[in-house]
C-alpha cells in the first residue's frame, strides 16, 4: 500500500520530486490546502474508497506514511 500511495503522491502531487515517506508534506509546503482536496479525489479514485470530510485532518495527510496508514484503515473498514 505504501508504495502505491508514494507513487501517486510523487507522480500526481509533487511532479516527480522524491521525498522521504515521513516528511511532512503540509508543513514543508509541498502540498497546500487546495492540494489536499485534489489528493482526496485522487486517493478515492485510485483506491476505491470514500474519504469523509471529517477525516480530512492533518494527522491523516501529513506524510506518505500517514496517508498509507489512513488508506489501509479505510480499505479495511470497507
Amino acid at each position: 500500500m505504501r508504495d502505491d500511495v508514494r507513487a501517486l503522491v510523487i507522480e500526481k502531487m509533487l511532479d516527480g520530486k522524491d521525498v522521504p515517506d515521513g516528511e511532512d508534506l503540509l508543513i514543508s509546503g509541498l502540498i497546500d490546502s487546495l492540494g489536499v482536496m485534489r489528493l482526496v479525489r485522487l486517493l478515492e479514485a485510485r483506491f476505491s474508497i470514500t474519504i469523509p470530510a471529517e477525516d480530512v485532518i492533518f494527522e491523516h495527510f501529513a506524510s506518505i506514511d500517514d496517508l498509507a496508514a489512513y488508506v489501509e484503515r479505510r480499505k479495511a473498514a470497507g
